[in-house]
């Protein structure tokens, strides 16, 4: 049977995918030996802390940004990362000069507890320092789903409370997402939206999410979200092109009769979304709102990268 799912992460075949180099602690090594101990926190607990980053035209995008939130989440969980922004900056430049990548490539830079003296959960058998790991593939976003769209359902899964696990976290620990992923993809759409513990639309299993009513964008008061770079960017776009922009509470009253919706993330930038629990949205097409955002955002990438 044919997948007709789509995703926010697709991106066309690569084979030279099959013979990059990544990053293992200080070496950069073939992709079948880049290994880590069955030891690691990571592996073992998912006991880690990560940043997607993208490369464009030489320039790796709102790069501090990203070791803003990274450094934070460090800061967060005590995982000392070992190296700092400097160190860590030239490690992701070694891996891409070291495949001779130079656009269109997505990055992802992972940290976590290291390897454990013993298999449990306690921080103190993490004896031996950090594990960094920076996988760096040519990948460039199927532009196609712009004018396919992306079919989300309402899943009973919520993005949960910072008193349990802060979904402003970049964790390795990203099973309440997948388990809603499957819910949905069960249900014949492609990603999950979740409610916030309240009952609000929030965001999906992998980016932030956005409607236009009436020329205004709405997005979640991101209290319970993922503390998105791109989500941000979007919003300071919006400021910046006039556009009216709120951070609330809303329910998916609201949600169905939106004139758009579409979300956001580093991988995909802008996704539209044509389709909520079954109610085409926009007329299952991208709107005009999205589309003056998506240029924008183009922009914006041009003029970080000249900055």
């Amino acid at each position: 049977m044919q997948d007709t799912h789509v995703s926010t992460h697709d991106a066309a075949a690569d084979t030279r995918n099959d013979n990059i180099l990544i990053y293992v602690d200080g070496q950069i090594v073939p992709r079948a030996e880049a290994v880590v101990s069955v030891y690691d926190s990571g592996f073992m607990l998912g006991d880690g802390i990560w940043e997607g980053l993208r490369l464009y035209d030489g320039h790796i995008a709102f790069f501090d940004a990203h070791l803003d939130r990274l450094f934070e989440a460090s800061a967060y969980t005590e995982i000392d990362i070992g190296m700092d922004r400097a160190a860590l900056k030239q490690a992701v430049r070694d891996t891409l000069q070291a495949n001779e990548m130079h656009t269109d490539v997505h990055i992802r830079l992972m940290v976590t507890r290291g390897r454990k003296s013993k298999p449990f959960q306690h921080p103190h058998l993490s004896l031996f320092g950090s594990t960094v790991v920076i996988i760096a593939e040519h990948s460039k976003p199927d532009e196609s789903v712009i004018t396919r769209g992306i079919r989300l359902h309402t899943v009973p899964h919520h993005r949960g409370l910072p008193l349990t696990q802060d979904a402003k976290l970049n964790s390795h620990s990203k099973l309440n997402c997948i388990i809603a992923l499957n819910h949905a993809i069960r249900a014949g759409a492609d990603e999950a939206l979740m409610l916030d513990p309240f009952g609000f639309v929030n965001t999906t299993n992998a980016c932030n999410f956005f409607v236009v009513k009436k020329g205004a964008v709405w997005t979640s008061t991101g209290d319970y979200c993922m503390n998105g770079i791109t989500r941000q960017k979007v919003i300071d776009l919006c400021r910046a092109e006039g556009i009216a922009v709120f951070e609330r509470n809303y329910s998916l009253v609201d949600t169905y009769s939106a004139d758009e919706a579409f979300l956001t993330g580093t991988f995909g930038a802008q996704t539209p979304v044509f389709e909520i629990d079954g109610r085409e949205i926009g007329g299952g097409k991208a709107g005009p709102v999205f589309l003056r955002l998506r240029a924008a955002y183009k922009k914006l990438i041009e003029a970080d990268r000249s900055s």
